[in-house]
């Protein structure tokens, strides 16, 4: 059985990590909810708003440097290669669009699918098994929408019928989301138990440890806050953090290259990003100005907000599981961590 002191080593071995920063973003998030629930939106908001800007939408505006990255012969050609990475990834993102148009039920049930599939493969350690790698994928993004889903349903519901008003589909009704969560709560906590039962079998207990901590950890985030505001929380200081840190290394440093600060860090990815996070802070800002001006409420832009995050999360996510992942799901077996 896994306790509290036996997860410690694991806070230890993960101390000089990156992911000690978003371990602290989420307790004092946590903190906030436990100590000011009833202020928790207006003392989390404005910092989550600027890390939304800053991390969210800024963690996508570097994927123009992945694939020089890991394929560099396939970007020999700067100008064949940025109109093959544009047409490719705008292209994608109008397909989303159009399929928002024709099937919007379908386009929901598909965001929400992928990304909970790219939050939870972002999330997954090099295990030294493929199976568990997909394994931790699967059960870390069914995570995230389980526990909401199960302690918060009615926000939740809300959240998601939200979404589908805004896109012309019919609402989800209550039956619907309790039969879902009959099924997805039980496979993620049964999943988590044989996939860290399998971690242990393979002599990485460390990795069980570490998984279980931030199981525990995101948990709790997700049961003290609401769907909305825990979901920001992950988005911005765990899923967005960490995938600047791993592309700073990408695109300028060796594996072996000591890391320097934070605040280093985001200045470096922050300078690469600047172009097209511009661009598409100036494409969100027009947006949400034509909303606001037609007196749109808060749950409006909040669904407005997860739509036009859908049109990008279809190439986006392609890039980080084809291009940065591909080591860890193309071998049936792998070297370990």
């Amino acid at each position: 059985m896994l306790t509290l002191p036996s997860l410690l080593p694991a806070v230890r071995s993960r101390a000089a990590a990156p992911l000690r920063y978003s371990y602290a973003a989420v307790l004092v998030a946590v903190a906030v909810g436990l100590v000011a629930p009833a202020a928790a939106n207006w003392l989390l908001g404005p910092v989550l708003l600027v890390g939304m800007v800053l991390l969210g939408v800024a963690h996508g505006a570097c994927d123009q440097f992945v694939v020089p990255a890991i394929h560099p012969a396939l970007a020999g050609s700067r100008g064949r290669y940025w109109a093959g990475f544009l047409g490719g990834y705008l292209g994608l993102a109008a397909a989303v669009g159009l399929l928002w148009w024709w099937q919007p039920g379908v386009a929901v049930a598909g965001f929400f699918g992928l990304t909970a599939w790219h939050w939870g493969s972002a999330d997954a350690p090099l295990a030294r098994h493929r199976v568990q790698w997909v394994a931790h994928s699967l059960l870390r993004g069914g995570l995230i929408f389980a526990v909401p889903l199960w302690h918060r349903p009615i926000e939740t519901q809300s959240t998601v019928n939200g979404l589908l008003t805004l896109a012309g589909a019919a609402p989800v009704g209550a039956a619907a989301m309790a039969e879902a969560t009959a099924v997805l709560v039980p496979v993620v906590v049964l999943g988590h138990l044989l996939l860290w039962g399998s971690y242990l079998w393979q002599q990485q207990g460390h990795l069980a440890r570490t998984d279980a901590l931030e199981v525990l950890l995101l948990s709790v985030l997700l049961v003290v806050l609401s769907p909305i505001l825990s979901g920001t929380v992950y988005f911005v200081c765990w899923h967005s953090l960490q995938h600047v840190l791993r592309m700073n290394q990408l695109m300028d440093r060796g594996p072996g290259t000591q890391r320097p600060g934070l605040g280093a860090e985001l200045r470096f990815f922050l300078r690469r990003s600047a172009p097209l996070l511009l661009i598409s802070v100036a494409g969100l800002a027009v947006l949400f100005g034509l909303a606001w001006a037609r007196a749109a409420s808060g749950p409006v832009l909040v669904s407005l907000t997860l739509l036009a995050a859908s049109v990008v999360t279809l190439p986006h996510a392609l890039l980080v599981t084809l291009g940065m992942d591909a080591a860890r799901w193309r071998r049936k077996s792998q070297a370990g961590a």
